[in-house]
């Protein structure tokens, strides 16, 4: 066992190193050649997280929806002047940063911050907005929290890894800072009396404010450098000249007065958008997070059973050389959150090879499923009588017969309800892959709640989604069972 758990260390060990140097040897080549090698892709890769209206969210119109805001407009006047197309990639706020750092992505925006941690890990453009740092109260409370002083004590929501989270933090006096990913789920937060406030940019403030009766804005009365009120676009360490030519297009945009026309047409945009919120106009969003939904669940666990069959034989053979790395592998796969092995897979392994987000989203619920599939597996084939090898031995089998033809056929009989779980629990569970931008049901559900202001709507519908997903397939599992036992 001793030697089993030194093993564990050193694979986890090496894996990390790997991961590490794969992040550096991204870092060195982005060194210099950032703008070269936009112009010569003639595609320029932004991340965004499309959440965050004025800045950024999405429009939905005749059925289709279009990446919009302030931030939308500005990089696509920079992919303008530098004569290539624009590619946005959407993702959590959380991982846009990460998104740069990782080569998946030329730059990032989304009122991003430069703060001085910040500037240690990402380059920053010059600043193309100074907005300023706001609360969000409920209307019912203005009596209540007439100024910043007044929320000492209490609770306070902020999107987690923001700057505001950490200004709340250092600034309001016994505060309790609750931080969430999304804006929309603070909001809904804010309008249950989960919290007192939401700090939150000023745009983004007086946004919420003009197409949601219930809140109001309250000034943060903070006392702020330019770094800690305005925005920047982030870049990989080391790329000048990509920095100085987006410079010469901020400096362009400003000279204009572009950044007014922007957020005017951010307000028109956003407008529309709460015009008809019924989530019937959002179906396309909904049926598209569902088949991505159905086909990660689908992929994964088809994946996952192979897998599980091969970690489930290795783990059970007399050659330790086969059963310690599928021991190590089930081991460190079912002791980690699967958030931390999607991201690893997508940023880590991605900073070697190029993977989509959903490709990289089916991998690693694919290898997580596996590990548990494996036991599942083992399961079933040690709780079969030793009896059946010794018959399938008197009939002539070989070992790789017996194993094929009379003991995975009758674990896989036995292992049926547990294997009907863990493709259910796939369902339910693969949700965690929205956070690298793949568009399933719940990153469907966070674009809509932030394109249309309603919290409780778009959850009941995911729900309900969800609901008939695993009820139809918990009935045609059991319906397959049946016909099993009666065989």
């Amino acid at each position: 066992m001793k030697k089993i758990t030194k093993w564990l260390q050193q694979a986890f060990i090496t894996i990390t190193v790997l991961v590490v140097a794969g992040l550096g040897m991204t870092q060195v080549a982005h060194a210099d050649d950032g703008l070269q090698k936009i112009k010569k892709a003639g595609v320029m890769k932004v991340a965004i997280s499309p959440d965050y209206p004025p800045y950024e969210f999405q429009m939905n119109k005749n059925g289709t929806s279009t990446d919009v805001g302030m931030d939308v407009d500005i990089v696509k006047q920079i992919a303008k002047d530098l004569g290539v197309k624009l590619e946005i990639k959407n993702m959590d706020f959380s991982s846009v940063l990460v998104a740069v750092q990782t080569g998946k992505v030329d730059m990032a925006i989304g009122g991003i911050n430069p703060t001085d941690e910040r500037r240690q890990s990402v380059d920053f453009s010059k600043i193309y907005y100074n907005g300023g740092q706001s609360f969000l109260i409920s209307k019912t409370n203005a009596s209540k929290y007439k100024n910043a002083s007044d929320l000492q004590g209490t609770k306070i929501g902020a999107q987690t890894g923001t700057l505001q989270y950490d200004l709340a933090q250092q600034k309001i006096s016994g505060a309790t800072v609750v931080g969430m990913d999304k804006t929309p789920n603070l909001i809904f937060a804010l309008k249950t009396n989960k919290v007192a406030a939401v700090g939150v940019e000023k745009p983004v403030a007086q946004a919420y404010v003009a197409n949601d009766k219930d809140l109001k804005m309250i000034d943060s009365g903070y006392k702020l450098d330019i770094n800690q009120t305005g925005a920047a676009i982030a870049f990989a360490k080391g790329n000048p000249e990509l920095v100085a030519a987006v410079n010469k297009s901020i400096d362009k945009i400003e000279n204009h007065g572009w950044i007014k026309t922007y957020l005017k047409n951010a307000g028109k945009n956003m407008s529309e958008n709460t015009v008809d919120t019924s989530m019937l106009r959002y179906w396309h969003y909904f049926y598209s997070g569902f088949l991505n939904t159905t086909l990660i669940a689908f992929v994964s666990v088809a994946f996952g059973i192979i897998l599980g069959i091969i970690l489930a034989l290795m783990k059970m053979s007399k050659f330790k050389i086969l059963s310690w790395p599928a021991i190590s592998y089930i081991e460190i796969v079912r002791g980690t959150p699967m958030m931390v092995q999607i991201l690893l897979v997508y940023f880590g392994l991605g900073a070697l090879i190029n993977i989509p987000a959903l490709t990289a989203g089916i991998i690693a619920v694919s290898l997580n499923s596996g590990a548990y599939v494996a036991e599942i597996i083992r399961g079933g084939i040690t709780s079969l009588d030793k009896g059946q090898k010794e018959a399938a031995k008197s009939l002539g089998l070989n070992q790789k017969d017996t194993m094929r033809f009379v003991i995975l056929p009758q674990a896989f009989k036995n292992i049926w309800p547990a294997l009907g779980n863990e493709f259910i629990s796939v369902i339910k569970e693969s949700s965690i892959v929205s956070i690298i931008g793949v568009t399933d049901l719940v990153y469907e559900l966070n674009i809509v709640r932030a394109d249309t202001y309603r919290g409780i709507a778009p959850i009941v519908v995911v729900m309900v989604i969800y609901f008939l997903m695993t009820f139809i397939l918990t009935r045609g599992l059991n319906y397959l069972e049946g016909k099993m036992n009666h065989d």
